[in-house]
């Protein structure tokens, strides 16, 4: 008799289990689902900021040339000026 109580005893645990594994089951399925779709977006979010670190990188290049240029043509000119003063004060003095 007692082995009858023990199996029955076992069969019903293991009935009152199963919803409860099944329940987890979708619930851990919910969890990796929304954490998949959260990785798609950072990876979404990581190609565009590579995106816009080789835009920027890009722009700062071409600032950086423009900086140089403006700056040979700044010396250029300094050159230039200190030139003709001397000459018109050499000028006013005579």
């Amino acid at each position: 008799m007692t082995r009858k109580n023990t199996w029955a005893g076992i069969a019903v645990a293991l009935l009152l289990s199963l919803p409860i594994a099944a329940c987890e089951d979708t619930k851990t399925l919910q969890e990796n689902e929304q954490l998949k779709v959260q990785v798609a977006e950072l990876q979404k979010e990581n190609g565009q900021l590579g995106n816009d670190i080789e835009t920027m990188t890009a722009a700062r290049d071409t600032l950086a040339q423009e900086n140089e240029t403006l700056k040979a043509e700044v010396k250029a000119l300094k050159t230039k000026r200190s030139g003709t003063k001397a000459a018109s004060r050499k000028r006013r003095r005579s």
